[in-house]
């Protein structure tokens, strides 16, 4: 069966502080989420009524069984999520917070993705990934060679480049960049990532537009909060959307999985490029409005 998207990325568990922080110093009690960028994505475009797969590596434990079981429990089909024997399911602990989250991430089973079957890649019309899942081999090396077999076959490449500098250590994650800066991918970056990631600390949006602006894309989405959303396609000038507004925003984590969710969700419905943004922004507001993943959302 054809799928629309094939997620290649980190499951994992989101331990979220049960009280808002400023520092994880001052966490105290905490909650378990099924969590990690590329299954968020993957579960929101399912619960969207996508055709998603996940492809992901977790632990021979109860954390992992339980996060599996929470993506089964909404209908996701989890044949492509691997259980990795002598790695622990790969934990992040997360401060609540109404900005941008502090997080430890605690990395074991979800950096060991094994190769990836080309009938899997070929199967799919959009070949997604993050930043966090290419930061670490030997889950980095099987992904690149699956970028580079979807593109030599024509399917589009999705990246969340959710940098985070601690996760690459001594790696500027700058080689790993360019190789995803090609015309079939679609990028997604906030600007919290671009200041980790060029390490400018309190950068302007124009900083981050003036670095994308050397590479050619498909379509570059640069989100910012409650400041909004810049993006362009192609070579194109850069269109800016205001964030949607909130009656009051809960937990921001996971928003940006939200905002590609609805992005992707419309591309694959032939919607053009604004609407895609608008309707990213509409599912990212309706996720900061609760604790928890998109699908937990109560409508």
């Amino acid at each position: 069966m054809l799928n629309d998207v094939l997620v290649v990325g980190e499951l994992l568990a989101d331990f979220i502080s049960s009280e808002y922080v400023d520092s994880l110093a001052d966490a105290h009690h905490f909650q378990s989420f099924q969590g990690g960028s590329a299954a968020n994505l993957c579960a929101n475009l399912h619960w969207l009524g996508k055709k998603s797969k996940l492809v992901a590596a977790v632990g021979f434990d109860g954390i992992g069984q339980q996060i599996e079981d929470t993506l089964e429990s909404i209908g996701l089909n989890t044949e492509y999520v691997l259980r990795i024997n002598g790695y622990p399911t790969s934990l992040v602990v997360v401060g609540k917070s109404q900005s941008t989250p502090e997080f430890i991430a605690y990395r074991h089973a979800d950096c060991q993705i094994p190769e990836i079957p080309w009938s899997w890649i070929e199967s799919c019309s959009i070949l997604h990934t993050s930043a966090f899942a290419l930061s670490l081999n030997p889950a980095r090396k099987h992904i690149l060679q699956a970028i580079g077999h979807a593109s030599e076959k024509g399917k589009l490449i999705s990246c969340d480049w959710n940098f985070a500098a601690p996760i690459w250590g001594n790696d500027n994650g700058i080689a790993v960049f360019e190789t995803l800066a090609k015309p079939n991918t679609l990028l997604k970056m906030s600007l919290d990532d671009f200041e980790r990631f060029s390490g400018k600390r309190k950068a302007h949006v124009n900083d981050a537009m003036t670095f994308l602006n050397q590479y050619h894309f498909r379509a570059c989405c640069l989100t910012a909060g409650a400041d909004g959303i810049w993006w362009r396609e192609g070579q194109a000038s850069w269109k800016y959307l205001k964030a949607h507004p909130v009656a009051q925003v809960v937990d921001t984590t996971g928003a940006g999985d939200a905002f590609w969710a609805g992005f992707l969700n419309q591309l694959l419905e032939h919607q053009p490029t604004d609407q895609a943004v608008l309707a990213g922004a509409m599912l990212a507001a309706q996720k900061i409005s609760q604790v928890g993943p998109l699908y937990a959302v109560k409508s």
